[in-house]
C-alpha cells in the first residue's frame, strides 16, 4: 500500500501528464490514464489460473473424482469441465505438462478458507509464565506458587521458576537447588523439567513444561 506521500506524488504525475496532453493538442485517452493508475496503485499478484485463463497447448487433466483423463489441450479440457458444470483449475503449473483438475472452484475456496479459520481458532500460543521464589518462603506461599504453576501448565504454558539470591544467600546456593527440587516434585504430576535449575549471576532459573501425553 502506498504512503500518503506516494499517493500525492502519483496524483501530481497524473495531473501533469493530463496537462501535457492538452497542451500538445493530443486527444485525451481515458484508457491511458487508467493503465497508468492501475500500475501505480494496484499490487499485482499471481493467482491460481482457472478456466479461460488456462491457455496451454498441452496439459494433464484430472477428473472431479480424481481419475486421470490423460493429456489434452486446454480447449478440450475446458469442454469437459463445461459438461460437468464445473471449473478447470491449474493445480501444478510447474509440471510438464501442467496439471489441471476439474472441480467446483468456488466450493474449494470456501472450504479452504473455512479450514484456515478453524486452524487459527484452534491454534494455541504458548506463553512463558514466571514464578518467583525466595529461600525463606513459608509453606503457605510455597503451596500458592505451586498451584499457580500447575494452573499455567494445565493451560499449556511453560513456567520459568526463579530464585533471587540476596546478600549472603549467594554463599548457600545449595539451598536454592533444594528448593527447586521441592518445587519440581510438587508439580511432577503435570509438569516436566525442560531446563534444569542453573545459577546465573544472582538468579537461579529452572523451566517447566507440560508433560507429554505420549
Amino acid at each position: 500500500m502506498l504512503s500518503p506521500v506516494g499517493c500525492r506524488l502519483y496524483g501530481s504525475i497524473l495531473i501533469n501528464l493530463f496537462i501535457l496532453v492538452l497542451l500538445c493538442g493530443r486527444i485525451f485517452c481515458p484508457h491511458f490514464i487508467f493503465i497508468f493508475y492501475w500500475r501505480c496503485f494496484i499490487i499485482s499478484k499471481q493467482d491460481i489460473q482457472i478456466n479461460e485463463e488456462i491457455r496451454d497447448d498441452e496439459l494433464r487433466l484430472i477428473g472431479p473424482n480424481g481419475d486421470q483423463l490423460g493429456i489434452m489441450s486446454a480447449s478440450a479440457a475446458l469442454e469437459l469441465a463445461a459438461r460437468e458444470d464445473l471449473d478447470l483449475v491449474k493445480i501444478a503449473p510447474q509440471a510438464k505438462p501442467p496439471v489441471c483438475k476439474i472441480m467446483d472452484y468456488g466450493k474449494y475456496k470456501f472450504e479452504q478458507a473455512k479450514r484456515e479459520k478453524e486452524a487459527r481458532k484452534n491454534q494455541h500460543t504458548i506463553d512463558v509464565k514466571e514464578i518467583r521464589l525466595s529461600l525463606n518462603i513459608d509453606t503457605h506461599d510455597f503451596n500458592t506458587k505451586v498451584n499457580n504453576a500447575i494452573k499455567f501448565i494445565k493451560h499449556g504454558d511453560k513456567v520459568k521458576v526463579s530464585i533471587r539470591f540476596r546478600g549472603r544467600e549467594m554463599g548457600h546456593s545449595e539451598f536454592g537447588y533444594d528448593l527447586m527440587e521441592r518445587f519440581t516434585e510438587a508439580c511432577q504430576e503435570f509438569a516436566a523439567v525442560s531446563k534444569p535449575a542453573k545459577l546465573e549471576g544472582r538468579n537461579m532459573l529452572m523451566f517447566l513444561a507440560p508433560k507429554s501425553n505420549k
